[in-house]
């Protein structure tokens, strides 16, 4: 099974543990949605989409069967989320850059 796409949903704010929600396509044909990307203990991790039990607890509703597995999709996902935060930070660089020169006029 390969990653043939993964797209980041929504970045969160820097004060938030929770960093972005991101979905992953397989083999062009799967789509794996609400993949959040947590910050915790000083390290990014990924959390697989889950549900709430009546006892209160978590069970992941999907999640990789081995090590090797994982850490691909760790990987692949928390490549896009880098990217996509350096994309919102030119974004923004550009963003303020033209305000700036809004302000100013040719003579």
């Amino acid at each position: 099974m390969q990653i043939t796409d993964v797209k980041v949903r929504k970045l969160f704010s820097d004060s938030e543990p929770m960093k972005a929600i991101v979905s992953v396509t397989f083999d062009s044909q799967l789509a794996l949605h609400d993949i959040k990307v947590i910050y915790a203990r000083e390290k990014l991790f990924i959390v697989m989409p889950s549900r709430k039990n009546p006892d209160g607890t978590y069970r992941d509703i999907v999640h990789p069967i081995n090590a090797d597995f994982r850490a691909e999709l760790e990987s692949a996902v928390l490549k896009a989320y880098e990217e996509a935060v350096a994309e919102e930070a030119a974004k923004a660089a550009e963003d303020a850059d033209d305000a700036e020169n809004a302000g100013t006029t040719e003579e």
